[in-house]
């Protein structure tokens, strides 16, 4: 070979683009994949990891995290510990403020110095001036995906300080999305307007429970505005992701759109807890978010969209408050929970062992297509040349989720006290492992590492 690696995985079950698991070793060299090779290759490294059977994967890429919702000052550090004992080893984050030009360097530079895993961000757009300011701030920070908030229109608006958020900002976002290469526009979709009408009465009856939550914001309410953001898109010309899409009418609004001819692109990203907890969950107020979990027929229409490739991305909404936010009733509760290191534990344990999803397409979802859609060519799968973002996964690990061990600022989780099967037991980030059985490495935690990823 002539060319003395860093480290060399051996033993490995490697996960690679249109083979699937396949056994061999692979060689890193300055943090990028440089070799792939046939078991027995006499290849010399300055460390070797015996993988010992087990499965290498390519890191988890999580496009949606809300880092900085729960301690401003120090999210990047807990959040991107605990997305690493999951296997997530790169993550979106939502960057808002009033005027992003003033902000965004003091939230890069805190990342960078914070994060153990690498961290890219959107922008959310709530006002004119982001709109007016997109192409500027998109160049000169590197970022190129952006998210809208439909359920912050009119009096829900105003109580978040957002005076500008209706339906001629959404067509003037997706008008100047269209005009940034590479650029998508994430919708979150929802009609706040309808909720009060439907909200009301359920709270008079003194309703406090989770299928209230469903209730007030119902499946056609998602439907009748993913219908409006594609139908919009279709005339801008606009890439769109609808993002934590939940019900089968909002997946099926998106299949009857995407059969318009010559039409943008739309993606649609779901999330782990759509694929696995319903409206009848004992988390009650742990589980609350918007959207709502809905009923276990809603469930079943995500794993369908899984399957049949309607669903592109899947993404945590990953939001880590404390339990004490949460300990009220379910109108009072807080929105969100943690969850960015449960997204492969999750889609292993329910997607591969009990509804048999092929692991290939598991990884297209939680890796590779958001590498392709928010420009990450050096991430999402295992190729030489690539990032060597990778994990050593044991499909047959069991553990109990325990919010104690999982180290983010949260302490709850919403999937606490179940056993979940399929665990990363070691994660490597540009090569270096940062995790190792089930533990930051002290090294990860003196000097992170995680770096930014710009996308434009």
């Amino acid at each position: 070979m002539g060319m003395a690696l860093d480290t060399l995985i051996t033993n490995a079950r490697l996960l690679l683009p249109h083979k699937g698991l396949t056994d061999g070793v692979l060689g890193i060299k300055d943090g990028r994949i440089a070799v792939i090779a046939e078991h027995g290759a006499d290849l010399a490294a300055r460390e070797t990891i015996d993988c010992q059977g087990l499965w290498l994967l390519p890191g988890i890429i999580d496009p949606h995290v809300h880092f900085g919702f729960g301690s401003p000052e120090t999210d990047f550090e807990t959040e991107s510990r605990t997305a690493a004992l999951g296997g997530t080893t790169s993550a979106l984050s939502f960057h808002r403020s009033k005027d992003i030009r003033d902000s965004f360097e003091a939230a890069r530079t805190l990342a960078e110095r914070q994060s153990c895993i690498d961290i890219g961000f959107h922008f959310g757009i709530t006002s004119h001036l982001h709109v007016q300011t997109l192409e500027e701030i998109s160049t000169r920070f590197g970022v190129s995906s952006y998210k809208l908030y439909m359920m912050y229109k009119g009096a829900a608006g105003l109580a978040q300080g957002f005076t500008d958020i209706d339906d001629g900002l959404l067509y003037s976002a997706l008008r100047e999305t269209a005009r940034i290469p590479g650029a998508v526009l994430g919708v979150h979709c929802e009609n706040v307007e309808v909720i009060p009408v439907l909200r009301d009465p359920l709270r008079a009856a003194g309703r406090d429970d989770l299928k209230a939550w469903n209730e007030q914001s119902p499946d056609f309410l998602e439907a009748e505005n993913v219908h409006r953001v594609c139908y919009f898109a279709s005339r801008t010309h606009t890439p769109v992701n609808i993002v934590h899409l939940s019900s089968r009418e909002a997946l099926d609004e998106v299949r009857r759109h995407r059969q318009r001819r010559n039409g943008p692109p739309i993606y649609v990203e779901s999330c782990p807890h759509y694929l696995f907890l319903n409206d009848e969950s004992p988390a009650g107020p742990y589980a609350k978010v918007n959207p709502p979990v809905r009923g276990q027929g809603d469930v079943e229409a995500m794993w369908e969209g899984v399957l049949d490739g309607s669903i592109t991305t899947i993404g945590s909404d990953h939001v880590p408050r404390k339990r004490v936010t949460k300990d009220k009733n379910i109108w009072a509760a807080s929105n969100g929970f943690p969850g960015t290191g449960m997204i492969l534990p999750i889609m292993l344990h329910e997607g591969y062992h009990r509804r048999h999803i092929p692991l290939p397409r598991i990884i297209e979802l939680c890796s590779a297509n958001s590498a392709h859609i928010y420009n990450m060519p050096s991430k999402g799968s295992i190729e030489i040349g690539k990032d060597a973002d990778l994990l050593i996964v044991d499909p047959d690990l069991e553990k109990m989720v325990d919010p104690a061990t999982l180290e983010s600022h949260a302490d709850y989780s919403p999937y606490e006290g179940m056993a979940i099967k399929g665990w990363p037991v070691r994660t490597l980030v540009r090569g270096r492992t940062i995790m190792q059985d089930g533990r930051i490495t002290d090294e990860a935690r003196a000097h992170p590492g995680g770096r930014f990823l710009r996308r434009l």
